[in-house]
């Protein structure tokens, strides 16, 4: 038995920021990981570094306006190594961060609980029992799979990990699923030049979000050749000679609709990752959503058991990973104020060309809450830094309060947005009036600048 002041399962933001929390502190950490493919966890290695690095490079290859099938091909396989080319580097460092630190034991196999205060780790060649009184779980998400016939063993199905392994660009691309996930890499292949059809089984896009910014953000989609059908109910993915043929029906009109492809897309959700780790023993409970119940400090159900990041469901961001750790950290080693009570709200941007941006409530959810609102509306076209960069597609939208004067939220479907979300959840979190953006000096042109006139 291998004895740790802290056992962490998973490489993940959470879990490798508090294994260098302490190990600064003299503490003997001993972090567990599934795979050598996986040092730093989702973000690095199939997450947003990834995505983001190819979304980079499909915005490049939109401009390739005259470019061949051929030609756009070649670019995207560079594109993947570029992608490779990033992701290894950062893995190898995150390894290297801990593993060379002698207050660090890095394990590579599956962990799982065998009571309370130990875990047993199989390796390729053996089993491993580790225990401490103190154990932090931050084992992610992982990629719901639909009960879809003929998806299983399929080599022309994809998750979104496993296309970004795909060296050849597809020329015909289906989506399964309209959520965010899909719609990113939708706005990213068909920038590559693949001809993409997003399937969405509701009637309605991202239905989180109003209606207008919705509406906005499929008919910019559908400007780069984006196909969408709605309402449709995938039955089955053949392998047939020349790709896949995906079957459908519009579970509206009952037509049953066939699509051939070269490959298939399943972006159908992700769920926390915790069937492996035998939670029942160690007096963890999870919800019905199969996420691990924390309470405000992060305590699992057995208290000397925290969980951190995707597996506790919630908002799933690598920087909600890494407040958890500032939580931890807080109420471990500092004044015990933070708490997952105060972080709220909290902005998330998705990667489409534009982005769409977006913190706290919309226009449909305070209306809802009968709240005395104040809707404002900006069209992207009317922003003169936008027009110099030829991008004009768009809306930008806020939800102030009437009596107050406080934003309650805004929406950016913009170039940039992701950035200047940032300047909005600022102004909130400070508890400023909507006037402190109307009148703030930004420079100019630029995208932030726009927020003068969103809020005027």
């Amino acid at each position: 038995m291998n004895a740790f002041d802290v056992i962490i399962i998973g490489f993940g933001k959470g879990g490798k920021t508090l294994a260098a929390e302490f190990a600064k502190r003299g503490r003997k950490v001993a972090i567990v990981e599934r795979s050598d493919k996986m040092y730093g966890g989702t973000c690095i290695n199939i997450g947003c570094i990834p995505t983001k690095t190819l979304v980079h490079q499909a915005k490049i290859a939109s401009g390739m306006k005259d470019a061949t099938f051929e030609e756009r091909s070649e670019f995207y396989r560079n594109a993947i190594s570029v992608k490779e080319a990033v992701t290894s580097a950062l893995r190898n460092k995150n390894y290297h961060n801990l593993a060379d630190n002698p207050n660090v034991t890095v394990y590579t196999g599956v962990g799982s609980f065998v009571s309370s205060d130990v875990v047993s780790v199989r390796t390729s060649t053996e089993e491993i029992m580790l225990t401490s009184k103190q154990i932090i779980i931050n084992t992610g998400a992982e990629t719901v799979i639909p009960p879809i016939e003929g998806v299983a063993g399929n080599p022309l199905v994809y998750t979104s990990t496993s296309i970004m392994e795909l060296t050849e660009l597809p020329r015909r691309l289906v989506i399964v699923g309209g959520g965010y996930i899909g719609l990113e890499f939708a706005s990213m292949y068909a920038s590559f030049g693949s001809q993409v059809t997003v399937l969405e089984s509701y009637p309605e896009l991202i239905v989180r979000e109003d209606r207008d910014i919705a509406a906005s953000v499929k008919e910019t989609l559908e400007k780069k050749g984006i196909v969408f059908r709605m309402n449709a109910k995938v039955q089955s993915v053949k392998h047939i000679e020349d790709g896949a043929l995906v079957v459908f029906s519009d579970s509206q009109t009952g037509e049953v609709v066939e699509l051939e492809a070269d490959a298939v897309l399943l972006a159908t959700g992700r769920r926390p990752n915790t069937k492996d780790l035998n939670l029942e023993v160690a007096g963890v409970e999870t919800d019905a959503r199969g996420a691990i119940i924390v309470d405000e400090y992060l305590k699992t159900t057995q208290p000397n058991i925290r969980a951190v990041g995707d597996v506790k469901g919630g908002l799933q961001f690598t920087y909600i990973s890494l407040d958890d750790y500032r939580i931890i950290r807080e109420d471990l080693f500092g004044d015990k104020e933070r708490t997952t009570n105060d972080r709220n709200p909290v902005s998330y941007s998705v990667f489409i060309d534009p982005p769409l941006a977006r913190i706290g409530l919309n226009e449909e959810e305070a209306r809802k809450q009968n709240l005395d609102i104040i809707i404002k509306k900006l069209p992207v076209m009317a922003i003169p830094r936008a027009k110099t960069l030829g991008e004009t597609d768009g809306l930008l939208k806020a939800v102030i309060d009437k009596n107050t004067g406080k934003i309650l939220g805004c929406m950016l479907f913009a170039p940039d947005s992701s950035e200047v979300i940032n300047i909005v959840a600022v102004a909130m979190k400070t508890g400023q009036d909507y006037t402190f953006l109307r009148d703030f000096i930004f420079t100019h042109p630029s995208m932030s600048e726009a927020l003068n006139d969103l809020f005027s």
